[in-house]
């Protein structure tokens, strides 16, 4: 789904208007519609603080928006073939169905399963009546925002490199000698 067509299904679940989320991200009342319109159709694509703002405003993360094109099932396919070479996902059977499963020897396969594992716990929540859809539908729009299943899992690190090309440049303003 284009970012497009996930800012209509937004604005749609919110019960906003094109000119009422068009106003509330800045745009000018006499054209907010029509830029709005303009945005859904995917005649234009919002820029990144555009799409931080819309984001702000349907009360979503800006990653809700940012949804892969599946805008058909060889589409479906192709991302379901890039999240098994990514993140280690598989194809597998279950009682005679296939199912998605995560792949226990992947280097991912610790932080795959501890957000699907929260995300699990959520549907299951819904499925058993525990919370609202609406409840469920904020927590995948907001995720990992409102996940308190493990917080540490969502803080981003820098990698290796970065930290020492930090570090040295910290330790030069400093004027103190690169260990």
């Amino acid at each position: 789904m284009a970012i497009g067509e996930r800012i209509r299904f937004i604005r749609n679940l919110r019960a906003m208007t094109q000119k009422w989320l068009g106003i509330a991200v800045g745009f000018p009342e006499k054209t907010a519609d029509i830029r709005m319109a303009q945005y859904e159709s995917g005649s234009r694509s919002p820029k990144e603080d555009l799409t931080e703002k819309l984001a702000e405003v349907l009360d979503v993360s800006p990653a809700a928006l940012n949804v892969p094109d599946i805008e058909s099932y060889i589409g479906i396919m192709h991302t379901l073939f890039t999240l098994e070479d990514l993140y280690g996902l598989k194809i597998d059977e279950v009682d005679g169905e296939p199912v998605i499963r995560l792949n226990k020897s992947a280097p991912e396969y610790p932080k795959m399963f501890e957000m699907f594992l929260a995300w699990q716990k959520q549907a299951q929540m819904w499925r058993d009546g525990e919370i609202t859809k609406q409840d469920y539908d904020q927590w995948r729009y907001k995720y990992p925002e409102l996940d308190k299943s493990n917080k540490r899992r969502h803080k981003m690190t820098p990698s290796s490199k970065l930290n020492d090309a930090l570090t040295d440049e910290l330790m030069k303003e400093r004027g103190k000698p690169k260990k």
